[in-house]
């Protein structure tokens, strides 16, 4: 039962003036007044309730302080130490996880230097044969020589003597040779030249050409913005050379009014110039001013 509690069940307050009265009574006692009537008797037992009811509320306000005190001082209540037991289990099962994966993990490393240590020892195994090897090379077999099919399919072993084959046709090559040939030879020899030189002139004629052709773009620009731009371009589709072929045009403003003619063209390369293009276009000086190139592709 709490202090609170307990001065609510109580009812000594209720009653004050008569507790004073008696209070007072209790005093002039002490100090010699005249014996305790009845009256006096009755105030004594109140002056012993309130007596008991001060050392009740003493004793609740003590046990307030030190529960008060016990909060303050940090020790945990029961459902914080529930939570801290829990976080006891929590982390000795962690704790115990945890061991068991180091110890797999020992295991592990132990099986990883077992097979570290055979593969230096195959290593080192390795490494002595190649030792070996190298200080006897006499002992090394040679290798076989390279099969050659044939053209049925089958394949032989091509021996070693093939460079002395070799060298005994061509000096049978060099036996046949005839130095004092006649002349027969000779012009059978130019009939067939001139045979197969004819045979090659008709075979390169028959193929198709390839013509070389290049795309222009060209801009043409008037005197001033009173010049007929339509009239312009009259003049400069006019100019017809063979392998010319004029596209598309625009007019593109310049500035202070003044446009100029744009103009895409198709030209073979052996036949068309750009040199020839301006040198044309030019003619016509009352309308075009210049004729500058504005793009050249190959085509």
């Amino acid at each position: 039962m709490t202090s609170a509690d307990f001065l609510a069940q109580e009812k000594i307050w209720f009653d004050k003036p008569r507790y004073d009265e008696a209070e007072r009574r209790f005093y002039e006692g002490m100090n010699g007044s005249p014996q305790p009537t009845k009256q006096d008797a009755g105030a004594n037992s109140i002056l012993q309730d309130i007596a008991r009811a001060r050392e009740n509320i003493q004793k609740s306000l003590a046990g307030l302080k030190s529960t008060l005190c016990s909060r303050g001082s940090g020790q945990p209540s029961p459902s914080q130490q529930s939570q801290f037991q829990q976080q006891q289990s929590s982390s000795a099962a962690d704790q115990g996880e945890l061991v068991s994966r180091i110890k797999g993990l020992e295991l592990e490393n132990q099986s990883l230097n077992k097979v570290v240590e055979n593969l230096r020892a195959a290593l080192s195994k390795l490494e002595r044969r190649v030792s070996i090897l190298e200080k006897s090379p006499a002992a090394v077999t040679p290798a076989p020589a390279p099969s050659v099919p044939y053209t049925n399919g089958t394949t032989v072993q091509q021996k070693t003597s093939a460079p002395v084959k070799k060298v005994e046709e061509e000096e049978d090559d060099d036996d046949d040779i005839d130095l004092f040939g006649s002349d027969d030879e000779d012009e059978e020899a130019e009939k067939l030249k001139e045979q197969r030189l004819k045979e090659y002139a008709e075979r390169k004629a028959k193929k198709p050409t390839i013509i070389a052709k290049s795309s222009i773009l060209l801009d043409v620009k008037p005197w001033d913005d009173e010049t007929d731009m339509v009239k312009l371009e009259e003049c400069v589709r006019s100019v017809q050379v063979d392998g010319l072929l004029w596209g598309m045009s625009k007019l593109v403003p310049v500035g202070y009014g003044i446009k100029k003619l744009q103009i895409s063209c198709v030209v073979e390369d052996d036949k068309v110039g750009t040199d020839l293009l301006e040198e044309e276009i030019t003619k016509f000086e009352d309308y075009i001013q210049s004729v500058d190139v504005a793009a050249f592709n190959k085509i």
